[in-house]
């Protein structure tokens, strides 16, 4: 410290410890300042690096290709893609017009060629309980299809997307099935279902997991693969691997792919029955790539990726829920490679428009009993917790009823009931109940 300044006080020495506080507060000041200048510093620093992280190029066809080759067209340099990109994360505009970060003549290039939309959907029908919320989204072509958000109390949201319009497997229980097949999602509009502004205007974060158990069989849609890319992509998605589950009926051809280029993801199995031909009635995909041919897939999946493998059991009362199949399915489950690897999630069923009309759900207790079953012949098994059956957001009951009469765009609506007469026509040529004693499976 410099000696002069105290000569200054040396008439007035009560005053020194004024000087002595003026420094240190001086010091502080500039430690403050430098403290600041660092956090700022670091803050554009971040704002820097991502904006150099180069972005992988988005799978080839998609609508995001499409964006980034007319960005190039025009000769955009490569930053206003990753603009773009970061847009549609931050879930702060719906339209091309919206997102400032791009020049007036980029953004009225992107409306002319795209239309004004970011994303391919809109949603245009909504229903909510306490902690779901389901969402009918309308795609350009004007397909529609449902998108299940539940948020559970421990603080966390899983979003369930759809990967088609309808289904064609005919799965008797499945509401979904009733409905037949439209078409294939692209990848664009299974992404779009997790990056929507709707679920984000809280606080504008993308839910902590996905899983694809909403309308369609999965890996009988190979869109779903590119779809598999955004999600987990650095800069589009970045959601783990771990936080992504497939739900299948056994599409075995797509599920073996699956294992091999996203051996991380989750992987859940429906069996819901252990006897072939049962299976059959109520899966009838089991005809052409039985349970068999999927468990030995997973087998090997849980050989070399060490993940744990959920098959899901759908208990129907008098149906599927006898002592024969409790003994059969821990017997199927035992005889696995690695069967401390698989873990049996038992689902109450729920009742679901179109799904054959004697199909009934089995009381708690039983449910609870079953679980016990497995437990007590060393299978893990718990049973799955259901939310939003009383707005048909549970598992089989997405249904699509709105089809023909939820209005095009403009504000969400409640979604319609559906008319006696429409409910009986979704149920003429179900099969009959099928026979309880079946041939085994394994």
């Amino acid at each position: 410290m410099r000696r002069t300044a105290p000569i200054l006080f040396e008439d007035h020495l009560s005053s020194a410890p004024c000087l002595v506080r003026r420094e240190r507060d001086h010091v502080e000041d500039c430690e403050h300042h430098l403290m600041t200048n660092q956090h700022h510093a670091n803050k554009s620093s971040d704002r820097a690096r991502r904006s150099r992280v180069a972005l992988a190029n988005p799978p080839p066809g998609t609508r995001l290709a499409r964006i980034r080759e007319h960005l190039e067209s025009v000769g955009a340099p490569d930053f206003r893609y990753r603009q773009f990109v970061s847009a549609l994360r931050r879930a702060e505009a719906e339209t091309f017009d919206t997102v400032r970060e791009l020049p007036a003549e980029l953004r009225a290039g992107l409306t002319e060629k795209f239309g004004p939309r970011m994303l391919p959907i809109v949603p245009v029908a909504r229903q909510a309980e306490d902690q779901v919320e389901k969402v009918v989204f309308e795609s350009d072509p004007g397909t529609r299809f449902e998108t299940v958000l539940s948020r559970y109390r421990a603080g966390w949201t899983s979003l369930c997307v759809s990967s088609q319009a309808g289904c064609g497997l005919g799965c008797t229980f499945c509401a979904t099935a009733a409905v037949g097949l439209a078409r294939n999602l692209t990848a664009d509009e299974i992404y779009a279902q997790v990056m929507h502004p709707h679920w984000r205007l809280p606080d504008r974060s993308l839910p902590e997991s996905v899983a694809f158990m909403g309308m369609g069989e999965a890996l009988a849609n190979p869109h779903v693969f590119d779809a598999l890319c955004l999600l987990s992509g650095t800069g589009y998605g970045e959601l783990s691997q771990r936080r992504i589950t497939v739900s299948t009926v056994g599409f075995a051809p797509n599920l073996s792919r699956l294992t091999k280029e996203y051996p991380q993801v989750t992987i859940t199995l429906s069996v819901h029955s252990p006897f072939t031909d049962e299976r059959a009635q109520l899966i009838p995909l089991e005809k052409r790539f039985p349970l068999t041919e999927n468990l030995a897939i997973l087998d090997e999946h849980a050989g070399t990726a060490r993940r744990k493998i959920y098959l899901a059991y759908l208990l129907i009362s008098g149906v599927n829920d006898t002592e024969d199949h409790l003994h059969q399915l821990a017997r199927l489950v035992a005889s696995r490679s690695r069967p401390e690897l698989f873990h049996v999630s038992v689902i109450r069923y729920n009742q679901a428009l179109g799904a054959h009309p004697a199909y009934r759900a089995p009381s708690k207790t039983h449910v609870s009993q079953f679980v016990t079953g497995l437990r007590e012949r060393g299978i893990h098994a718990t049973r799955r917790r259901q939310l939003g059956s009383s707005i048909d957001a549970a598992c089989g009951q997405l249904h699509a009823r709105y089809a023909a009469s939820a209005p095009s765009g403009g504000p969400l609506t409640g979604l319609p009931p559906m008319s006696p007469a429409v409910d009986r026509l979704l149920q003429i040529g179900r099969p009959g109940p099928p026979e309880s004693r079946r041939t085994a499976t394994g």
